[in-house]
């Protein structure tokens, strides 16, 4: 008997699911349709999804996908119209997300906390046919700048409220769709990412870069067929979402909670049998911080995604919870582009480059510097469609960041001799507060139309939790006055809680350059001073409008 001979469904199967998927999916089948639908054939009554009491099997998920794409077939839509989409983690949102990608429409997720000039902003920008919204963000809407115009269908998820706008309630599934005719650089979804100098821009993904995360992340976090993926992470982020075609494409479960609580986390996770986690920043400092409890150390989670985590933070985390965390980083416009070991050899740094990913380390003028000098990232994939294809509506802008064929991150990094890459700041001034980016531009346009400032300056400090707080510099107007807490009032009906300032510091005059523009580095440098005033001190609560 020979025993030479090479067995290609076995060597198939012993390899990692990952793998196995990017196998299966030939490029042209890396879009949600033909994933769904040949893992459903394969894995029919396993439990995909689970959401409070919904539980989703792969047959079921293939139904309510193309019977979402008939609701919005029979209410006018088509492919390439775009779906703005505002609610909170629950089964509705993923609902309506499958039947756009079912269709080739385009979904605009919307983060629940935006109000006024940046909502305005992204509905102005996106121009959605339709607007799916959960009812308790009604009143969001209803803060939008006068010049905005709403699309003229708008559909209410959850009990009805009393509204001003025309709106009725979400459409019950019926008849299935067949699938559109979706290609892997067609546009599956608008993902907003704060601005640093400007408005929030929409990334445009593609159907085959959410492929790539589900397999880049699952490579990353060493996912395995069964798993049970468990995130309390915003559907309206990359993370949460990407994390559904990681479950999708590796045969795994996606367990979606509707919200991070440090308190109730481990016994969350405990009772879904969860067996991955994703935590990010802060989040593992909180709950490090919380009383020890017996479900922390009884629960079955092999690894958690810790991106952004301190590196002091990793090894107490591991020795309390027996968690590694896992080192990485990835952006909305790129994917999961590097990634540490599990556990991590050199905790707090980016990791090493991924396969299937080019990167350099640039200067101003894009030429490649040496290990061990800081400068700008710049990224590109190897595989077809696997970044993010633009800026919606912002065609400059695209070029600016796209420029000589490398995604320009904005990012300063260090690449070691060793093959790491260490983060150090951003190129320009950004700030990253309880895992949400927020533009610093942004919040300065809310406070500098209070009547009293004359000037402003939003710049990050250091949190305790081991992120960024937003602190603002105002001068004011000659002859006015304003308390630090009319401040925190003024931008709470303008911009999300998130990015509301903590600090606040009124100045006599601003540090200027010599062409006159505001030194944030010496605001930044300065910390907190005898005259700022910290909110949280202070016990005043940003109202959540």
């Amino acid at each position: 008997m020979r025993t030479d001979v090479c067995d290609p469904v076995a060597e198939r199967d012993a390899l990692p699911s990952w793998a196995r998927a990017v196998a299966r999916f030939s490029p042209s089948e890396r879009v949600l349709p033909a994933i769904l639908q040949r893992q459903a054939e394969h894995y029919g009554e396993q439990v995909l999804f689970v959401s409070g009491e919904e539980r989703w099997t792969y047959a079921d998920t293939v139904q309510i996908a193309a019977a979402s794409a008939q609701t919005l077939i029979e209410a006018g839509l088509k492919p390439g119209d775009r779906i703005a989409l505002m609610c909170s983690n629950r089964p509705e949102f993923l609902r309506v997300y499958l039947g756009c990608a079912w269709l080739g429409a385009i979904v605009v997720p919307i983060n629940t906390a935006l109000r006024g000039l940046q909502l305005s902003h992204v509905l102005r920008n996106s121009r959605p046919a339709l607007l799916v919204v959960e009812a308790p963000y009604l009143a969001a809407i209803e803060t939008i700048e006068p010049d905005v115009q709403l699309p003229p269908s708008i559909w209410i998820i959850g009990s009805a409220v009393e509204t001003a706008l025309s709106a009725v309630p979400l459409p019950p599934l019926g008849a299935c769709a067949c699938a559109g005719a979706i290609r892997p650089a067609d546009t599956v979804a608008i993902l907003y990412t704060s601005g640093t100098t400007g408005p929030s821009k929409g990334v445009c993904c593609p159907q085959a870069q959410m492929f790539w995360w589900g397999i880049y992340s699952a490579r990353a976090l060493g996912i395995r067929e069964g798993d049970v993926l468990f995130t309390t992470l915003p559907l309206f982020h990359t993370n949460a979402l990407n994390a559904f075609y990681q479950a999708m494409l590796n045969g795994c479960t996606y367990v979606l909670e509707p919200k991070f609580s440090a308190s109730g986390y481990w016994a969350a996770a405990r009772r879904h049998q969860a067996t991955v986690g994703y935590l990010l920043g802060a989040m593992a400092s909180m709950l490090l911080a919380q009383p020890k409890r017996e479900e922390e150390s009884t629960h079955g989670l092999r690894v958690a995604l810790g991106g952004g985590v301190p590196a002091q933070v990793h090894r107490s985390f591991f020795e309390r919870f027996g968690v590694p965390l896992l080192d990485g980083y990835g952006s909305t416009e790129t994917n999961f582009v590097f990634a540490g070991t599990i556990p991590s050899d050199r905790p707090g740094t980016m990791g090493y480059l991924a396969d299937g990913i080019e990167a350099r380390i640039v200067d101003e003028d894009d030429t490649e510097l040496p290990d061990g000098e800081a400068g700008e990232l710049v990224l590109r994939a190897k595989e077809p469609f696997a970044f993010a294809s633009g800026y919606y509506g912002m065609a400059e802008k695209t070029v600016e960041a796209w420029r000589n064929l490398w995604f320009h991150s904005g990012d300063r990094v260090v690449r070691e001799p060793s093959g790491h890459f260490r983060f150090i700041d951003r190129m320009k001034d950004s700030i990253r507060r309880r895992g949400e980016n927020v533009s610093s531009w942004e919040v300065e346009q809310a406070i500098q139309a209070h009547p009293a400032v004359a000037a402003c300056a939003v710049y990050p400090l250091p949190s305790e939790l081991g992120e960024d707080e937003v602190a603002v510099a105002i001068l004011l107007e000659p002859g006015q006055s304003l308390e630090p807490v009319d401040v925190i009032r003024h931008c709470e009906t303008m911009i999300a809680y998130f990015a509301v300032p903590r600090y606040v510091r009124i100045v006599a005059q601003m540090p200027l350059t010599e062409n006159g523009k505001i030194k944030k580095g010496v605001l930044r440098e300065a910390g907190v001073t005898a005259d700022t005033w910290d909110r949280d001190a202070a016990g005043i609560r940003v109202r959540r409008q």
